[in-house]
């Protein structure tokens, strides 16, 4: 088992279908993150904003705002998602998320679990939990959506579409530049996420979340989900 990590959970793994708080999810990452803390891992994780984010930024692109105001709106979102799943953790968990790196470096002196949602504008929550990744040299970033893994194409779109199990992040990247950038449209990547765990190196698994215990898996080292790393 790797010894620090970093994990990016998807803010649309929190709610449920109907667009409820999904509890009993939120509780077994909780459970799963202290099994691994418990272990002796170093903990950091980025929540997205999911659905409810983007709720809110089409109603501001309604009313024509600049790309860094709905930006704002998807980090404000993702902070409130963090503080959910620093909830369930309860005093395993640093108390706030912080919202910047000068904060993160204060929160890594506790020896907490550290949960985290945006930063700064024209920023996605992927490269928020990369950089997180990089600034504390973990050995692995999991990145927990909603899909089992990168696909040749849009699995919902295309049924011909087929799971790639392992990935260089110059593959990768090919994907990855076909997607826009507005804000609450990253997808599963962003070239921004993309350039930082490649120019370190970092391991990087992409799992489906929908099952905590696969983050447990991927940090012990299973084959699970799609694997990006320096062939």
């Amino acid at each position: 088992m790797v010894k620090s990590v970093v994990v990016k959970i998807g803010g649309s793994l929190i709610f449920t279908e109907k667009g409820d708080v999904n509890v009993d999810r939120i509780s077994q990452y909780a459970q799963v993150l202290s099994t691994l803390k418990d272990d002796g891992m170093n903990l950091c994780v980025v929540v997205g904003g999911g659905k409810a984010a983007r709720d809110f930024i089409k109603v501001l692109h309604k009313f024509n705002v600049p790309e860094a105001q709905s930006d704002m709106m998807g980090i404000r979102v993702s902070r409130i998602n963090a503080l959910l799943l620093i909830a369930a953790l309860g005093k395993a968990a640093y108390p706030c998320p912080p919202r910047e790196i000068p904060e993160l470096a204060k929160a890594l002196t506790t020896d907490k679990i550290i949960v985290m949602g945006g930063i700064q504008p024209g920023q996605s929550t992927n490269a928020v939990a990369a950089v997180v990744a990089e600034y504390t040299r973990s050995d692995m970033l999991i990145n927990a959506t909603s899909v089992d893994g990168v696909y040749t194409d849009d699995p919902k779109e295309d049924p011909n579409a087929k799971k790639i199990d392992e990935l260089d992040y110059d593959d990768f990247q090919e994907l990855v530049i076909k997607k826009g950038s507005r804000a609450g449209e990253y997808a599963l990547f962003d070239l921004v996420a993309l350039k930082i765990v490649s120019r370190s190196s970092i391991l990087t698994k992409i799992i489906n979340g929908s099952d905590p215990n696969n983050i447990l898996r991927a940090a012990k080292g299973e084959k699970i989900g799609t694997t990006i790393h320096r062939r």
